[in-house]
């Protein structure tokens, strides 16, 4: 297990009467990456801000390398920020704003050469060393910025919703780079994003935030297979969620009886989580759930049904490839059991 680099202990913060987070305790590994994830107003950005020194908490403690460093200024905190907007010199070349940092801690000439081609070679721009931002791509001016705060090694590296401003495809390019440059680095990283699909991709963990508080801190594998709520299944992918009573270790709902995975014991009411991917379509009358496709979605390596239940509910199915199923058919959903997750009311 690696050392805890950053430790947040009864962190909260009011605006006013407003609080904005609960009371927060959390551990971020030595070396890690992990993504603060969560909607608008789910406090992410806050305690970024708390991490960073650009906002002081109300009550608790912030600790780095088992020192305390709540009230220690922003200029003094070991502690680099990567933004969404790049914050670029317009009228420096490339290498004059990575060397920016540096210049400012007074280092030799020499040194600042050596350690901004460095940078510059991490980020696979040593070729654009003396170009200007205007004449850079947006990832390549997002890798510049990443390059700037990588330059001086700073223990942390906070990125705030980085890639927000990119296209769907740069921004999957630079997740990968993001990925590349950490593994290289070794730097602890802490990554604000409202994109469940970027954290799933980015993460060593993901921390869900939700009205100021953290809902579940796992592996992105273990947040999304086991989530601990209907909240976390709703908010990391597509989730079906059946609701009802238990009785005799099944769940009875409006839409019938189904079968539970095991445990100890049962709750008297629970929901019942099943992932698209789980589902399977049979003819209609072959399984208890019946239903009518209403949508169908072609994502190129997937189809995405939506079937219709008949008391209205909408059952979501991803099937691989191009699927023969069209709008209209009346078809049954089954799945296996032990994919599914069992959650208390």
């Amino acid at each position: 297990m690696s050392a805890v680099k950053l430790r947040v202990e009864q962190i909260a913060k009011y605006y006013g009467p407003t609080k904005v987070l609960q009371d927060l305790d959390l551990s971020v590994q030595k070396g890690e990456l992990l993504t603060l994830l969560g909607a608008s107003g789910s406090g992410k950005t806050t305690l970024l801000q708390i991490i960073s020194g650009l906002t002081e908490p109300t009550s608790g403690r912030l600790l780095i390398d088992g020192k305390d460093e709540t009230h220690t200024p922003v200029h003094q905190r070991d502690i680099g920020v990567v933004f969404q907007n790049y914050a670029l010199f317009p009228h420096l070349t490339i290498a004059e704003n990575v060397a920016f940092p540096l210049r400012m801690r007074k280092l030799a000439g020499a040194e600042i050469s050596r350690k901004v081609k460095a940078a510059l070679e991490m980020v696979e721009l040593g070729h654009a060393a003396q170009r200007f931002p205007r004449a850079l791509s947006g990832g390549q001016q997002q890798r510049v910025a990443l390059a700037r705060c990588l330059v001086y090694q700073p223990e942390i590296i906070l990125m705030d919703e980085p890639l927000g401003a990119l296209d769907r495809q740069l921004r999957e390019t630079m997740q990968m780079e993001i990925r590349r440059i950490h593994r290289e680095s070794g730097a602890t990283i802490i990554f604000v994003t409202h994109d469940q699909e970027e954290a799933l991709a980015l993460s060593d963990r993901i921390c869900l935030m939700h009205e100021g508080r953290i809902v579940q801190i796992d592996t992105p594998q273990a947040i999304y297979d086991r989530p601990e709520s209907a909240f976390v299944a709703r908010f990391i992918g597509l989730s079906n969620i059946i609701s009802g009573e238990i009785r005799d270790g099944r769940m009875v709902t409006k839409q019938g009886s189904f079968a539970l995975p095991q445990a100890t014991t049962y709750p008297a009411s629970a929901s019942l989580v099943i992932r698209p991917e789980h589902v399977q379509v049979l003819p209609a009358g072959a399984a208890s759930l019946q239903g009518e496709i209403c949508e169908r979605i072609y994502a190129g390596s997937e189809t995405r049904l939506v079937v219709r239940l008949a008391d209205g509910e909408r059952f979501i199915v991803r099937r691989s490839g191009l699927a023969v199923d069209n709008i209209g058919d009346r078809v049954s959903l089954d799945w296996d059991v032990r994919q599914s997750r069992l959650l208390t009311a």
